[in-house]
């Protein structure tokens, strides 16, 4: 008998075996469905292969359903990547189907003429609508407004038998991209990377690191290539990666603008019945381009020629949650599998992908200065220790006197600071107590515009209250520290007929608002802009001449791996918004520690000492890129068993050279949602089968049922 191994989309750990009835035919890749328990669940054919008999009774495929299948390539990109993350193949199967949740849009209602009927009565009206109708057949109100009648002719018409409603397939085309629409005018840097990109993409798997200042135009060169693409093959298909929704908008608009069609949208704020079509169009061949989040990386291509990662740094691109992985390294291995190009864009590489260019691994093309007439800012720092805030202000006086000036010229200031709310830490006078979320370990910020305190981990939120919750003292709450919010009350206070705006996921919290509040700022409405890292990544602001980080030193503080590293590509992003025009930029960081190497790098534009220093640390601790690192989080609500499971598995840690494990410690989170957490953490040498030695360490401990495990490959977070 033939057997099917099935993708059931659940966490389970393998592919399920179901009988083939005979008649059947299925193959790799086929939508099927097939019984779990009482549930009827569609899953996908993983093999199909042929059998003498068996032991066990199989439950039989109960049909193939007519949704398209996964095109063999998806299929393995899925298989590898649950390998690589050590996730259930299954829950890799349901991200590629996400799309499918949505039912299939309803047929549309259309008007036809029925034969050569004439109407009895012949009136101007009812001619306009035979004319207008000819062979076609339209929605009845369509059919109106074109004849410019009412839509009782049209009922008229149907009544008397001369005109019909039928029913036909839902259609939602999309608009073939025109690489000749509208050809950018490159700089010789910017043609030459665009040559270079097209030029690989016939090459087989190639992997591009576009290595570019902000504001040299890096979008521009990779738009070409794809207008280079399309023109050599029409049926190609490209993907571009972006790591907030936030920017979707504005490059939808310049691919709009260059190619005459928008492309392909998604991310989690498509609604489902779009992302079906989505879906379908990509799995079907009908889109050529798509702009999405990482989980597009899920999407069924058919010809997938080449991938661009926009802003390939972005912690973003990391899903911590439910599925873990990294989309820019997911996408560099689709790239691999599907035998496609590869373009890694950023004008602050994240270290990992510079080590690979240097090590020839990838091909590394650099746009070192600003397109057209622009030029990089003027980057300073302010010694708080010199010249402070005053008490209860966060505001120096040389960046105020800044302000003063640029305002005074009509230009915009950005205020950054990357802390959302009014003050990251509430606490009591009388006691000293920090008012942290229920079962949770994260404190509680202020957000002064609700009047409520937030936790930004588990989003609880409760009204600030008047009395301490610890010791009853009234009135003794007071906030302390800045957030963006406080920081627009200063800026108010000090320039009360200024224009005035505060861009975060508070303000902005999708990506319609945040669209608006970006128009707004390019437009030129708003003076002063206080944002998170929201607006530090790939805006384009004409107007903006000033950069002021409130706070320098935040992203500095702690023990995070990459805690330098992140500091210098979101400082590095946020002062590049300023002068991207014709008009010189500048910026300001203030800082109490102005000799921290990073700080000094961003001041004398020295990345190449910044990225030595650190690469030569992270080697002789033999850390990413030199070496790997997977983390073990355990959780529970009983801290026993959490307990307990941490110590079967450090009991149980095979032999292996070349390799460490630390821990089980608690997690500097150690509480959340009224879980325990427990972490472990391996580092091992670059050429270590580290999934393997991962698989044969869990293969030896039985997780109980009240504890859940969660494997990180190359982590991101160390909370």
């Amino acid at each position: 008998m033939k057997v099917a191994s099935v993708l059931i989309p659940l966490p389970v750990p393998e592919a399920f075996d179901y009988e083939v009835p005979d008649g059947l035919e299925l193959a790799r890749g086929d939508q099927v469905a097939v019984p779990l328990g009482p549930r009827r669940l569609r899953g996908v054919v993983a093999e199909v292969r042929e059998t003498t008999g068996s032991n066990r009774r199989l439950k039989g495929v109960e049909g193939k359903l007519d949704d398209p299948p996964l095109p063999e390539r998806t299929l393995d990109f899925l298989e590898w990547a649950a390998r690589w993350t050590l996730s259930p193949p299954g829950e890799m199967a349901g991200v590629a189907l996400k799309g499918l949740r949505a039912p299939p849009p309803r047929p549309e209602r259309r008007v036809r003429r029925v034969g050569d009927r004439r109407p009895a009565r012949a009136t101007p009206a009812r001619a306009a609508v035979l004319e207008t109708l000819s062979e076609r057949a339209l929605p009845a109100a369509e059919l109106a407004r074109q004849a410019g009648v009412s839509s009782g002719v049209v009922k008229g018409l149907i009544d008397e038998g001369v005109l019909e409603i039928i029913e036909v397939a839902a259609e939602h085309g999309f608009d073939a991209p025109d690489p000749r629409h509208a050809p950018a005018t490159l700089n010789p840097d910017q043609a030459a990377a665009a040559e270079a990109i097209a030029g690989a993409v016939g090459s087989g798997f190639q992997p591009i690191l576009l290595d570019g200042v902000t504001g040299s135009g890096k979008t521009e060169a990779y738009l070409e290539a794809v207008a280079r693409l399309l023109s050599a093959e029409p049926d190609a298909q490209v993907l571009i990666l972006l790591p907030e929704i936030a920017l979707t908008q504005a490059l939808i608009e310049r691919i709009a603008a260059r190619f005459g069609a928008a492309p392909a949208e998604w991310h989690s704020g498509v609604s489902p019945p779009r992302r079906r079509q989505v879906w379908e169009a990509v799995v079907g061949g009908r889109v050529r381009i798509v702009v999405g989040a990482r989980s597009a990386l899920f999407l069924p291509f058919t010809h997938l020629r080449l991938i661009v990662v926009d802003e390939e740094h972005d912690s973003s691109f990391k899903q911590e949650d439910g599925l873990v992985y990294h989309g820019r390294d997911l996408a560099v291995a689709r790239a691999r599998i599907e035998g496609a190009a590869i373009v890694l864009a950023s004008a602050t590489p994240s270290l990992e992908t510079l080590w690979n260019a240097r090590q020839g691994r990838y091909r590394w093309l650099r746009l070192g200065a600003r397109h057209g007439t622009a030029v990089m800012p003027d980057i300073r720092l302010i010694d708080l220790r010199q010249t402070p805030p005053e008490r209860d202000h966060w505001l120096s006086p040389p960046l105020v006197e800044a302000m003063v000036e640029t305002l005074g010229r009509r230009e915009q200031v950005l205020l950054f600071l990357n802390r959302r709310g009014y003050a990251p830490v509430v606490l009591c006078r009388a006691c000293g107590h920090r008012l942290t979320a229920p079962d949770t370990d994260s404190w509680l910020v202020e957000h002064r515009y609700t009047g409520r305190l937030v936790c930004h981990l588990t989003g609880f939120s409760m009204p600030r209250p008047a009395r301490c919750p610890e010791c009853g003292a009234a009135d003794s709450l007071v906030a302390v520290g800045p957030g963006v919010e406080r920081v627009e009350e200063e800026a108010r206070s000090l320039f009360p007929d200024a224009r005035i705006a505060v861009f975060s996921s508070d303000t902005a919290p999708d990506a319609r608002s945040a669209r608006e509040l970006i128009r707004r700022m390019t437009d030129g409405e708003i003076d002063i802009l206080v944002a998170t890292q929201a607006a530090a990544k790939g805006h384009n602001f004409p107007h903006l001449t000033l950069v002021g980080v409130v706070d320098a030193d935040l992203g500095l503080r702690g023990g995070d791996l990459r805690a330098a590293e992140r500091t210098w590509q979101l400082l590095t992003q946020a002062t590049g918004r300023s002068g991207r025009h014709d008009k010189p930029g500048r910026a300001l960081l203030q800082t109490w520690t102005p000799d921290h190497p990073v700080l000094q790098a961003l001041q004398h534009g020295d990345r190449e000492g910044f990225v030595e220093t650190e690469l030569a640390e992270r080697e002789a601790a033999s850390l990413p890129p030199w070496g790997r690192l997977a983390a073990l989080i355990l959780t529970g609500e009983k801290a026993e068993a959490v307990e307990d499971t941490a110590a079967a598995l450090a009991a149980a840690i095979p032999n292996a050279e070349r390799l460490e494990v630390y821990g089980p410690a608690d997690a500097p989170l150690a509480l959340v949602r009224g879980r325990r957490r427990k972490r472990l953490l391996v580092r091992a040498d670059r050429d270590v089968d580290l999934q393997a030695f991962l698989r044969a360490w869990l293969a030896r401990v039985k997780i109980p049922g009240s504890v859940r495990l969660t494997v990180d490959v190359d982590p991101y977070s160390f909370l």
